[in-house]
Formats: C-alpha cells, sequence, structure tokens
C-alpha cells in the first residue's frame, strides 16, 4: 500500500465500539492517520478520548448519499483511504424461527449489511487505487445457523458474500487491493471480563486481537488474502 506523501490513511467504521477503539489504538501505534467514524460527535470524542491523530467524523453509514459525501471529501483532505475496517454491528435474535421479527431482522440488515453495502462502494475506487485493504468482522454463525439467531447469521451469510464478491472486483480489475472477512465467535472487552469475573468465555476474541488480526492485512500479499475468511476464534 502506497501513497504519494508515504502517509497511510485508514478509516475505522463503527469506531465508538470496543473493538473500534482497540483497533484505532492499534493504528495509530502503527503509524496511520485513522478517520473514525461514528453516528454520534459525542460519543466518538468520548470514546477516542485524548487521541491525537484522529480525524472524527460523523456520518450516517446507512445513507448512501451522506456516505459519498464522505467519501468524497476523505479523497480530498486525505487523498484518499488504504484502509477500510468495517466494525458495525449488532445483534438481535429470538428462541427460535417464528419469533424472528421483520423488525429485528431490518434493523439488523440496516445496521451489519447496508453500511457495508454503502462504505465498500464508495470507498473502492480509493482502495483499488492505492492497493488498499478492505475487511469486516464474520460469525461463526453463517457455517452453524441455528434458529434462535437465524436473521443474524443470515444477515452476516450477505456480509460474507458480499467481501467475497467486491474481492473478485479487486482481482478482477488488476489491483492489489483485497477484501478480507474476520470471523469471530463473539467479541470480548476488559469490561465484559470485568462484569462476568466467573465467566471463561470460551472462543471470545478479545478485540485487541482481533484489532492485531487488522491491522497485519496490509503487510500481507493480496493473494493470499483476498476473499479468505481468516479464523479468528480463540479456544
Amino acid at each position: 500500500m502506497s501513497t504519494s506523501s508515504g502517509a497511510r490513511t485508514a478509516v475505522v467504521a463503527g469506531a465508538t465500539s470496543a473493538s473500534g477503539v482497540a483497533l484505532t489504538h492499534a493504528l495509530l501505534a502503527c503509524g496511520y492517520t485513522v478517520v473514525a467514524v461514528g453516528s454520534s460527535a459525542g460519543r466518538l470524542e468520548t470514546a477516542l478520548a485524548g487521541l491525537d491523530g484522529v480525524d472524527r467524523r460523523v456520518c450516517d453509514l446507512t445513507d448512501e448519499a451522506a456516505v459519498s459525501s464522505l467519501a468524497a471529501r476523505l479523497q480530498a483532505d486525505h487523498g484518499g483511504v488504504d484502509a477500510l475496517f468495517h466494525l458495525v454491528g449488532g445483534w438481535r435474535g429470538g428462541t427460535g424461527i417464528t419469533t424472528q421479527t421483520t423488525e429485528d431482522y431490518d434493523a439488523l440488515h440496516r445496521s451489519v449489511f447496508t453500511t457495508l453495502f454503502n462504505t465498500s462502494r464508495a470507498f473502492y475506487d480509493q482502495l483499488a487505487a492505492r492497493g488498499g485493504r478492505l475487511a469486516a468482522v464474520s460469525a461463526t454463525a453463517v457455517a452453524s445457523p441455528t434458529a434462535p439467531n437465524a436473521s443474524y447469521a443470515a444477515v452476516k451469510a450477505s456480509v460474507d458474500a458480499w467481501l467475497q464478491a467486491v474481492a473478485h472486483g479487486f482481482s478482477k480489475d488488476g489491483t492489489a487491493a483485497a477484501a478480507t472477512a474476520v470471523v469471530v465467535k463473539a467479541l470480548l472487552d476488559d469490561r465484559m471480563r470485568a462484569e462476568h469475573p466467573e465467566r471463561t468465555f470460551p472462543g471470545y476474541t478479545h478485540v485487541a486481537d482481533l484489532a492485531r488480526i487488522l491491522v497485519s492485512l496490509p503487510g500481507r500479499p493480496p493473494a493470499e488474502i483476498n476473499g479468505a475468511r481468516i479464523d479468528a476464534v480463540r479456544g
């Protein structure tokens, strides 16, 4: 990945989440300029308080026009971006198939898939031109869906399929860019451990471990990671 100035810029979508904060710290440590994107200026300031080198941007990622405008502004302000890390998520479920509600599915689709759909299209040309990296979090539920988490698994399967399609686009277009899914069972942070010291959280991926995987992607050959599903489930 290269730019005319040698600087690298990474977009963290969903920057106020625990995983977004961990990734922002890791990217700053690697010398990136980080564009932290969230839906609330207040939450961005609270989550990333005291961090230099972070360009905080408020954007409704479900709004196609707003995302396109964001991409154009970052092209102007930073000369384009070298990485887009999609950490926008959520979970809703029920007790079985008949308890999966349209409201829950629509909310998951908007927060998990529509945001990726919009951002990956808006930043596609910038990533392609700069040999960039697109990565999003997938779930073990895609391969092993259950009735209680049927809507969540279906939406995450859409994420996987979309990333595969973007990866094909990067390859077909002859670029050095790559799109990758990182698969987790669930995410863990220090607050969760403190609140539930009795739990062992088997298979959960700590947000710091997820961040380490994500920041490693720019240094890996595109042929190795483009279209890949990287298993981040911890034993």
